[in-house]
């Protein structure tokens, strides 16, 4: 990773300084997000703040941007209180750690929950029509505007890291040329506003019984059809039809009543309908990616609710898309016999004799033995990976510590060491699953056996849990000799 947490932590302790007149107490490394941005919640006994550091200024610039044009149109988002001469940190309003779909997920689909829905699709309404017809695109750091490119850019993720990942045989010339078609139809929809790009309910923070908005820093001139497709159609929350329909009613009745052309309803209904199903596209190629090629628990959990969510459009659309080859596809990918390849093997859900022992150890004091009768399994040295231990923050905490946790997340080569190991752990246990083998192994090794090898084995023993329902727990067997 690019960023040192130490010369982080001391410019931002210093913006914090200088903004409240008081010094931190506490800079905690918060958990990683899907951007090579780090954030760190800096606080005392009077005043808390979120410490971002990005290594790109234009992006910064960017977000910067439309933080002052969203405030100005009374959207509500985080203030930027602080930000250092390179423009890479800066210091912003807390708002908590409860997003929307952390509500969602607590209280279920009470009209409480639906209200919150409705007050971030009030903000969206703004977003759209108030900030983007002053919009500056200019200002966007990457892509200005969700073009023709840029939707064949999504349809190819899509492609490529999900669809050929299936092992499907398709027209390749034909779905090609339907791609492109699909790609200048989408792309030449209107109307064309500011579009925020990733409007889902993580990026809503529920504060002070209201809700604001983060991650804006893809906005781009765009449909604002496909930011409610991303909202209502987001694959975990599962929204009920009856609240999808309610909550795009409640768009159009906001839209129409701002001080703008009226818009044709029939005609904006019909471009989310596409706008829907490019979203749905777009978010498994990014489960493909993350979950299939990457192996991330929660990317891959992820898929069959995604399958299902095509599966329900399809049936609600039969004459979309208009496209045979790639409708035939979609068809096929959202099977129900699909989804269950991607749901819990159901050998897990019943009497499952597969027993998985994961520990941690120091090389110090040699390999663990093997106490079954199985005598295989594996063993992963992590000691390639940058130790915690050699910094006075972290070396009396261990891997069961979220700081330490989250310096190896982002400050560390553990995140593509993890995903090589999942990626062999996994063909075993899936073998060993088929087969009725009883015992796995699975050690993981560091100089002290407190960081590095707690960690992994902690990570590995959360991804079979979520992948295959595998009730297991990790034994740290240094645990006594730890560095308090």
């Amino acid at each position: 990773m690019t960023n040192n947490f130490s010369a982080s932590s001391e410019i931002l302790s210093h913006l914090f300084t200088e903004h409240f007149g008081s010094t931190p107490d506490k800079v905690e490394l918060l958990p990683v997000s899907g951007s090579d941005r780090c954030y760190y919640r800096l606080s005392n006994k009077t005043h808390t703040a979120i410490g971002t550091y990005n290594a790109n200024t234009a992006e910064n610039n960017s977000y910067f941007y439309f933080t002052r044009l969203f405030q100005k149109h009374g959207i509500q988002v985080p203030e930027v209180l602080k930000t250092a001469k390179d423009k890479k940190h800066y210091l912003q309003q807390d708002l908590g750690s409860t997003t929307l779909f952390d509500y969602l997920m607590q209280e279920g689909f009470t009209d409480q929950v639906k209200s919150k829905f409705r007050q971030a699709i009030e903000q969206l309404v703004l977003v759209h029509w108030m900030a983007g017809r002053e919009t500056n695109f200019e200002q966007c750091f990457a892509t200005k505007r969700f073009d023709e490119k840029a939707i064949m850019a999504d349809l190819l993720y899509f492609k490529y890291y999900f669809a050929d990942l299936q092992k499907l045989s398709y027209n390749k010339t034909l779905l090609a040329d339907e791609m492109e078609e699909l790609s200048r139809e989408l792309g030449r929809l209107q109307p064309q506003t500011l579009m925020y790009r990733d409007f889902q309910s993580r990026n809503i923070m529920l504060h002070d019984n209201r809700v604001s908005l983060i991650d804006f820093q893809g906005a781009m001139q765009g449909a604002p059809q496909y930011d409610l497709a991303s909202l209502l159609w987001q694959a975990k929350a599962q929204l009920p039809e009856s609240w999808k329909e309610e909550l795009l009613n409640d768009y159009i009745t906001a839209m129409n009543a701002l001080p703008i052309a009226r818009m044709d309803e029939r005609h904006f209904r019909k471009g989310y309908a596409q706008m829907v199903l490019l979203r749905l596209l777009q978010v498994l190629g990014a489960y493909g990616f993350r979950g299939l090629l990457e192996r991330k628990p929660h990317f891959l959990s992820s898929i069959a609710p995604a399958l299902k969510n095509l599966e329900i459009f399809l049936a609600l659309h039969p004459h979309l898309p208009s496209y045979p080859e790639l409708r035939s596809l979609l068809e096929r990918i959202s099977s129900p016999e699909m989804q269950a390849r991607y749901a819990a093997p159901e050998v897990v859900k019943g009497d499952c004799k597969l027993q998985v022992t994961i520990q941690s150890f120091s090389y110090k004091n040699g390999l663990p033995k093997d106490k079954t009768e199985h005598g295989g399994g594996y063993v992963f040295d992590c000691r390639g990976i940058l130790n915690p231990g050699r910094f006075e923050a972290y070396k009396k905490l261990t891997g069961l510590d979220i700081e330490v946790q989250n310096f190896l997340k982002q400050e560390t080569a553990m995140p593509e060491f993890l995903q090589h190991v999942f990626a062999l752990v996994s063909i075993s246990v899936e073998d060993y699953l088929a087969r009725g083998f009883e015992h796995l192994t699975v050690s993981f090794g560091c100089t002290g056996g407190q960081h590095r090898s707690v960690f992994a084995a902690e990570q590995l023993a959360q991804y079979l849990h979520e992948r295959y329902g595998l009730a297991v727990k990790a034994a740290h067997l240094n645990e006594k000799k730890w560095v308090r």
